[in-house]
């Protein structure tokens, strides 16, 4: 299972830039606190960052109106690089299942997996009509789809909070370095692993698999 912002695609400079102007503008912040703010919180649907960093502020729903409709543009025009297709493509060799589990809304991820014509497995979004959420509700529906134990699953995401959703799933964990460092992972996990891109993945499971 894979996060799609920060993970799959290098998306999250311009979501944190466009982020703090959003703070800026609807909660009077300062910009390079608020972009090390989004950063931070990131993880999470924008809706429930902002009540992490602003909690209850009325500015709230207007601010993520505005980031979810302004951060399609940014989603657009960013593409998975070649070593991440490399890296999914390893993957498929070693005969394992993928999919997308990602907080942005469930008809962007839809949009992503379509533009990029890659055959994910199954690509789940944020979709709080349906309960569907990156973490316990998206490991149920994988378990479910797919036949598989949660101790069979993976889950790899650049976030410290995609570190805390894999444990609180009982799912294993790999972060992707970028939005984080090893440092920061390894301080919720001395014996944490860590990849710099996807294209690591393959030969990491592959020693994974021989011990």
């Amino acid at each position: 299972m894979f996060d799609l912002d920060g993970t799959l695609v290098d998306t999250m400079g311009g979501f944190a830039d466009l982020a703090a102007e959003v703070m800026v503008a609807h909660h009077g912040a300062e910009l390079v606190a608020a972009r090390r703010r989004y950063l931070e919180t990131s993880g999470i649907p924008f809706c429930q960052q902002l009540e992490v960093i602003h909690p209850g502020h009325t500015s709230n729903r207007d601010a993520s109106d505005e980031f979810e409709r302004r951060k399609l543009a940014v989603a657009e025009s960013t593409a998975m690089d070649a070593d991440t297709l490399r890296g999914l493509h390893g993957l498929r060799e070693l005969g394992l299942g993928l999919v997308v589990s990602s907080n942005t809304g469930q008809t962007v991820v839809d949009e992503f997996v379509t533009r990029e014509g890659f055959a994910f497995d199954l690509a789940l979004g944020f979709d709080p009509a349906t309960d569907l959420a990156k973490g316990e509700p998206h490991v149920v529906r994988v378990c479910a789809r797919l036949g598989v134990a949660r101790e069979h699953i993976l889950f790899v995401g650049d976030s410290l909070k995609d570190g805390d959703l894999a444990a609180a799933s009982g799912v294993a964990f790999v972060g992707r370095l970028g939005t984080f460092v090893a440092e920061d992972f390894r301080r919720l996990d001395p014996a944490l692993r860590t990849i710099a891109n996807v294209v690591e993945l393959p030969a990491l499971l592959a020693t994974i698999r021989a011990a």
